[in-house]
């Protein structure tokens, strides 16, 4: 059984209001394991960026109202592809699986949008397995966020202080497995087989299950500290 386990970044809330897809980042799974393969892409939203989503995801300096060059750990977006030139290709790289998601209804709008734009399929809500509702049933009354839910299962989130797709679907994964029953004791993540912000058009199937270990490079953890450092407490937010 294939699943992918799937998060967005975006401009906002709203597609309907103008708000896009910066991000995309997705981890297979197979029969509940890692594979390694993964699937991310950063993306032009063809828009300014909100300082209140730049400071959500830290995505993007270069569309600000006030544009500024990168610092360390900062993601450029005006070089990156639109949408349309990747939207084929997550199609691909997704198929009919079942897409894990935290707060499903999100995600799924905006993916659907951006989709619909381009003239394509799509995808259906019984498509998404919402790990947001699974927890509130099966915890009601307890905080049912990302990171508390990585706090109950004892999952390692440190590397996790500011939003971002990848690094957000493969400790989702983890969350996952444990509210459908427990991790297996080797499952491991990987963002180093197939991502590299190149999108499905690399995507090749591999043999499963293959779990790989290291969530991120110890080069991209100190930049990302080192962004945190300068954005400073003040402008994190959460949307789930």
């Amino acid at each position: 059984m294939r699943e992918i386990v799937l998060d967005t970044e975006t401009t906002g809330f709203d597609p309907e209001s103008g708000d896009r897809i910066v991000e995309i980042g997705a981890v297979e799974l197979w029969n509940h394991m890692a594979t390694g393969e993964t699937y991310h892409v950063y993306i032009n939203p063809e828009r300014s960026m909100p300082e209140e989503a730049f400071g959500v995801h830290g995505i993007g300096p270069d569309l600000l109202d006030t544009p500024r060059p990168p610092e360390k750990g900062e993601v450029t977006l005006k070089d990156k592809p639109v949408f349309a030139k990747v939207g084929q290709g997550f199609l691909d790289f997704i198929q009919d699986s079942k897409l894990v998601i935290h707060n499903a209804s999100f995600d799924m709008k905006f993916l659907n949008a951006e989709l619909r734009w381009m003239g394509l399929p799509q995808l259906p809500m019984d498509q998404a397995l919402d790990t947001l509702a699974i927890a509130r049933k099966r915890f009601p009354g307890s905080p049912a966020s990302l990171d508390a839910l990585c706090r109950r299962f004892n999952i390692d989130n440190t590397n996790r202080v500011l939003h971002g797709a990848l690094l957000d679907s493969e400790i989702l994964a983890e969350v996952y497995l444990e509210l459908i029953g427990g991790r297996q004791p080797d499952f491991g993540l990987s963002t180093s087989a197939a991502s590299a912000g190149s999108g499905a058009d690399d995507w090749r199937p591999t043999a499963r299950p293959t779990p790989l270990a290291s969530k991120i490079t110890e080069e991209e953890r100190a930049a990302h500290e080192t962004f945190v450092e300068k954005l400073g407490e003040n402008a994190l937010w959460t949307r789930a």
